[in-house]
């Protein structure tokens, strides 16, 4: 399992999955994004994740394909 962080931008107080997943380079589109959402490839401190705009706020953990990101 590859751990990562995610630090949010101090003026932000959360950031969606979808742009998450962007950003790390899981998914190089929104529509990749969305694809492996649906498909529940996408956990979320635990839980498989559908919502492709769930809000991710600090303490947050993320699990997909072997890579968990800890939102910070």
């Amino acid at each position: 399992m590859e751990n990562r962080t995610f630090t949010l931008n101090p003026d932000s107080e959360y950031i969606e999955l979808m742009k998450l997943l962007k950003v790390e380079q899981i998914a190089q589109t929104g529509g990749h994004a969305k694809l492996i959402i649906e498909d529940g490839l996408v956990k979320c401190n635990g839980e498989i994740e559908f919502r492709k705009r769930k809000k991710l706020r600090k303490g947050d953990l993320v699990q997909i394909d072997g890579v968990e990101i800890k939102i910070l």
